[in-house]
């Protein structure tokens, strides 16, 4: 099992099932076009034959991923019908008042612990693409509402990839520069299913 950080927006947008994919960065760069190995010793990889340069999928179908979103961990003598940990998807008026009543601070998804995760996807496809080489064919899956405007929802998406990047980054990986990335398509499933394929 391995985890996948999402943010606040993207975890909400899979509890209400409207986010089967994700774009990942692909670290190191290729120089040039990469192409899926399907059979020998390499199977599964991908190559860049020009350049002779191999990168290894992040996940593969069938893989499991564990999301890590942003959160809160109580302490026991706060903890009600069993509820150790609160997240930032869900956090509601009353909820934020409790939190800061008692002094509980957000914690950055990066630091959320494996038996804190509660969203479990399992792997259905793996591919590689440009940034926005079929973005618009996938705005829906990834998460957002059918657009009235598909400018206007290119341009949200174009901010929310650009938060991910390192200003000192934005000319090699931001929206301009667009850049190869992993797209990963997945299914959610339940905790009971995630530990069975553990």
């Amino acid at each position: 099992m391995k985890p996948i950080l999402m943010n606040t927006e993207m975890v909400k947008a899979i509890l209400d099932g409207r986010k089967t994919v994700t774009r990942r960065l692909i670290k190191p760069q290729p120089k040039g076009k990469l192409d899926l190995i399907v059979g020998g010793s390499n199977v599964g990889k991908w190559v860049d034959l020009e350049n002779e340069e191999y990168w290894i999928p992040p996940c593969h179908c069938g893989d499991v991923l564990y999301v890590r979103e942003t959160w809160c961990k109580f302490v026991a003598e706060h903890i009600i019908d069993g509820i150790w940990y609160e997240y930032k998807a869900d956090a509601t008026p009353a909820c934020e008042a409790t939190r800061k009543c008692y002094g509980y601070k957000w914690h950055p998804s990066i630091h959320m612990p494996k038996e804190a995760a509660r969203i479990f996807l399992r792997v259905t496809g793996v591919r590689v693409e440009r940034l926005r080489q079929r973005l618009i064919d996938d705005l829906e899956a990834e998460g957002f509402n059918k657009p009235f405007s598909y400018f206007a929802v290119l341009n949200h998406f174009a901010d929310i990839w650009e938060s991910t990047i390192k200003k000192a980054d934005l000319a090699k990986y931001g929206w301009d520069a667009n850049p190869w990335v992993w797209v990963i398509e997945f299914e959610r499933i339940s905790r009971e299913e995630a530990l069975e394929n553990a």
